[in-house]
């Protein structure tokens, strides 16, 4: 029975890791688990697990580790992630990170490679302030990397573009800068355990997949 392979896929936002993690996942054949969709998919299931954290949330307190953990375990457990899984936005601290090493040994597996996307956090700025929204459609545009043809229209509807509050540039500073208060410490643990590997995420999109498969495969 061979081993199962599982990834640790690191970013702050704007560095383009949903791309990536679809790109790693399916080049490996790999399952990509998203902390965020398996919260959303056990609290609309209305699981044991899912009305547990609502009850938190209704109380607007942090969910425990435990729970999380917990739903986590149910979907590694699940026949397509046999052969191991990508993990996308779980752990968070080195304590989440200590909890899944625990839990993977009992799939007789553990974590191979955590690869980061490095990007400063000027550019992050640049790239996520860029984003406008339609206000018809909701369809997204980028000033950097997907401008609409003319400025502050929709191409598909010709409604008015707009910049929603979280992408403004002052909030989107304070999102990179509770990412990194936040994820430093996890950093630190995986790269002092030897399995950080980090790629330069300001590389186009194809270069940066190909560095990072390349890495990650030579760590296997």
């Amino acid at each position: 029975m061979s081993t199962p392979t599982y990834i640790v896929l690191l970013g702050p936002p704007g560095a383009g890791k949903g791309t990536q993690a679809e790109v790693i996942s399916e080049k490996m054949n790999l399952a990509h688990i998203s902390s965020g969709d398996i919260f959303r998919e056990n609290l609309k299931a209305q699981t044991e697990l899912g009305k547990q954290a609502q009850g938190y949330m209704n109380r607007g307190e942090l969910v425990p580790d435990d729970l999380t953990i917990a739903m986590i375990k149910e979907r590694l457990s699940r026949p397509d992630c046999a052969q191991g899984a990508l993990l996308d936005g779980f752990p968070r601290t080195p304590a989440q990170a200590e909890a899944l090493n625990h839990m993977l040994s009992d799939f007789n597996g553990k974590v191979d490679a955590v690869p980061y996307i490095s990007v400063p956090a000027e550019l992050l700025i640049e790239r996520l302030s860029g984003r406008w929204t339609c206000r018809a459609q909701g369809h997204i545009y980028n000033s950097i990397s997907n401008p609409p043809k003319n400025a502050g229209v929709c191409d598909l509807d010709g409604s008015e573009l707009y910049q929603r509050d979280d992408d403004k540039p002052e909030t989107v500073a304070n999102r990179i800068k509770v990412y990194s208060a936040q994820t430093s410490p996890l950093i630190d643990y995986y790269r002092q355990r030897g399995l950080l590997i980090e790629v330069d995420g300001t590389q186009p999109i194809d270069v940066v997949s190909q560095k990072m498969l390349a890495a990650v495969q030579k760590e296997m």
